[in-house]
């Protein structure tokens, strides 16, 4: 009788023994589960080889594209989805820009923070974007407000969204709790913001550990060491790179103030609380900010005074000029908008011509609501509320102010120093003064309102709501607008 070999075909009975014996009884065990053959297994596991590099290859692209996506500022999630969503789960506004800073502190570290990726394009005829600020060559035009970054926690992320500016703070020679919460009000109707918050931080020997801890990591990363003079090389030029903002065609703006239970009637004391921040913090900043038009901290207004204004600010002046760097940083002063009448914005305009500083930022937020009243839309009764809230306005409304201040503050200022802020008789015909430089801050949300600024004679606008209702593609959007209004001329 001939044998037959098992067959490797479905619902064939082929004889199995268990571990090679037959049962109690000797019986042979059978089967009818089909058997594969050694051939078949291998041809299979080969045909799922492909199928499996296909999918894992498919996997890794779309993560990678969504990767890609997701952290490009030109990407429409930062504006539609991510606001939003913070704005959700964190009704309390200061609270949502708290955890949205530490999100981003986090996508940071991990390498998956939103930033600019391609630059604009700059062959188009009109549509180079770059300026000349203070001497230097920057970028670009715009420039983030202190208030985004108070602490200077996340000015590195800020560059990677496309500005030239980035201004941090405002720091007090000490930590402060600021006005007590809740202290920051949206109005969405109006893309503004209402806050109080008063400069609350941690004071400015913890920002300059954090600045210095930065100059550090920066050097070491480029191969010049980590020690003291590796920080100093980095700081006095040798890198080749601004000392603040620690990139080419960019600067950092410090915003310094003086604590609120500092009497501004003082002269003295509120002098030495900004000359504290300015020997502590002043060697890490490409440009020192001084805040005296908050309207949240109870009399800083009352320094924009001419007598005081022009004592206060040569004193700064003349500490900046003790920093311990090869270059100094430029000293701008950051006014009010609401200081406007004729002989108010005269007195400004002298005491920045008498007493030496470089430049002028118009303005803060606003104590004014009319010009919210005036809007053409009926204000309900949840907005009547809100106004009703104590603080600084900021946000659309506020642009034509700031428009007419800008005009204003370039009309005097290019008339030159008063006779009695120089030696006139020092100076021959031919001697020029330096001009002074004005950044615009105030309701700029769009690529044609940038422009508009620039032709009144700023050199920088800077943005901060338009970047809370916008998020982190807000930069790059408007610097797109302005290719396009350029273009077209």
């Amino acid at each position: 009788m001939a044998s037959i070999s098992p067959r490797c075909l479905h619902g064939s009975r082929v004889p199995l023994r268990w571990n090679g014996l037959a049962n109690s009884k000797g019986n042979i065990l059978y089967t009818s589960r089909p058997l594969r053959c050694i051939s078949t297994t291998t041809t299979q596991t080969k045909s799922r080889v492909p199928r499996l590099i296909w999918y894992t290859s498919i996997t890794l692209l779309s993560m990678t594209a969504g990767t890609y996506y997701i952290t490009d500022t030109r990407a429409s999630i930062h504006r539609w989805l991510a606001v939003p969503m913070l704005n959700f789960i964190f009704p309390d506004t200061e609270e949502a820009h708290h955890y949205g800073n530490i999100i981003l502190r986090a996508l940071y570290s991990l390498g998956l923070h939103p930033r600019e990726r391609i630059p604009l394009s700059t062959g188009a005829k009109g549509a180079d974007l770059s300026v000349s600020v203070f001497g230097q060559e920057i970028s670009n035009p715009i420039g983030i407000s202190a208030g985004v970054d108070k602490l200077a926690e996340i000015e590195d992320i800020l560059f990677a969204f496309g500005p030239a500016v980035v201004e941090v703070g405002g720091v007090t020679p000490f930590a402060q709790d600021g006005n007590p919460k809740p202290r920051v009000f949206k109005l969405p109707k109006y893309k503004a913001l209402i806050n109080r918050c008063g400069l609350a931080g941690t004071g400015v020997e913890d920002m300059a550990q954090r600045l210095r801890d930065r100059v550090r990591i920066f050097a070491k990363k480029n191969g010049y060491g980590s020690n003291a003079e590796a920080v100093d090389f980095v700081l006095n030029g040798g890198a080749g790179v601004p000392p603040g903002s620690l990139r080419s065609g960019k600067l950092l703006a410090v915003q310094i103030a003086k604590n609120m239970t500092t009497d501004e009637e003082d002269i003295d004391a509120t002098k030495r609380d900004y000359v504290y921040c300015v020997e502590r913090i002043a060697q890490y900043a490409d440009i020192l900010v001084v805040n005296v038009s908050s309207p949240n901290t109870p009399g800083l207004r009352t320094l924009q005074r001419a007598d005081l204004l022009t004592e206060l600010l040569r004193g700064i002046v003349e500490a900046t000029k003790l920093v311990p760097r090869k270059t100094t940083p430029k000293v701008m002063v950051k006014v009010s908008p609401d200081e406007d009448g004729e002989q108010q914005v005269a007195d400004i305009v002298d005491a920045i011509w008498k007493s030496g500083v470089d430049g002028v930022i118009v303005s803060n937020t606003t104590k004014r609501r009319d010009i919210v009243a005036s809007d053409k839309a009926p204000i309900s009764p949840q907005d009547q509320e809100i106004l009703k809230e104590r603080g600084g306005l900021s946000g659309p409304s506020l642009f034509n102010r700031t428009l007419r201040l800008v005009k204003r503050y370039r009309t005097l200022l290019d008339r030159g120093p008063p006779s009695n802020a120089v030696d006139t008789e020092k100076l021959s015909n031919s001697d020029k003064f330096e001009p002074k430089v004005i950044f615009a801050s105030g309701g700029i949300s769009n690529g044609k309102q940038v422009l508009e600024i620039l032709n009144a004679g700023a050199s920088v606008a800077q943005i901060y709501t338009a970047m809370v209702y916008g998020g982190a593609g807000t930069v790059t959007r408007i610097k797109q607008e302005m290719e396009q209004e350029l273009s077209q001329k």
